[in-house]
């Protein structure tokens, strides 16, 4: 048996998750901080001139990495997310189901939040559909540690994760949603987006 294709896909592997382990950065934290302070100003200036303002993966996760923490619900750390391209999105964090089981569980043998429990990865893949400062994002795969979850599970830890007193019910997955600072579009490439004012 040949081993040298596997050993060099490991390390193939080894070498993309090390280069994007590094590519997570306090300066380039700084700069996606920058550009939605731009952004926020372009739209409170009321500019009318159309502005298009890329930001990276790296920044985006440099940004959660080095400043998101004070800003993420409790129970929810280390996120990341991955421009695929074409709008499609992966998003991953560590999610705390204890918390979200002692509120939505009922305690019985069959119900699925007495099975779940402690902080574990969650995985999200979808693809973000933007237009006229209107988004909807349509899901396509969760997962908990790697095992599928149904949508109803994941609109759950959503919703338990999203509830303000002003949204107690917190994020429908489903719903459309405004776009902020007067953005007309998000467009997602591939480990990039290009936000459109």
């Amino acid at each position: 048996m040949n081993f040298r294709p596997a050993l060099i896909g490991a390390l193939a592997l080894a070498t993309l998750v090390t280069a994007h382990a590094a590519t997570t950065t306090r300066p380039q934290a700084d700069a996606f901080a920058k550009k939605v302070a731009i952004i926020n100003q372009h739209a409170e200036a009321g500019a009318k001139s159309p502005r298009r303002t890329t930001v990276t993966e790296s920044e985006v996760n440099s940004w959660f990495e080095f400043r998101a923490q004070p800003l993420l619900p409790a129970g929810v750390t280390s996120p990341k997310v991955t421009a695929i391209g074409n709008g499609k999105l992966l998003a991953t964090a560590v999610v705390d189901l204890e918390a979200v089981g002692k509120k939505r569980g009922t305690g019985g043998t069959l119900d699925i939040w007495s099975w779940l429990g402690g902080r574990v990865p969650l995985s999200v893949t979808g693809i973000l559909h933007t237009k006229s400062g209107q988004g909807r994002f349509e899901l396509q795969t969760a997962d908990i540690s790697g095992v599928p979850i149904p949508k109803t599970l994941l609109q759950e830890l959503v919703s338990y994760y999203t509830r303000t007193t002003d949204h107690p019910q917190g994020v429908k997955l489903d719903d459309p949603f405004e776009l902020p600072a007067q953005i007309k579009q998000i467009e997602v490439g591939q480990a990039q987006a290009v936000v459109v004012q």
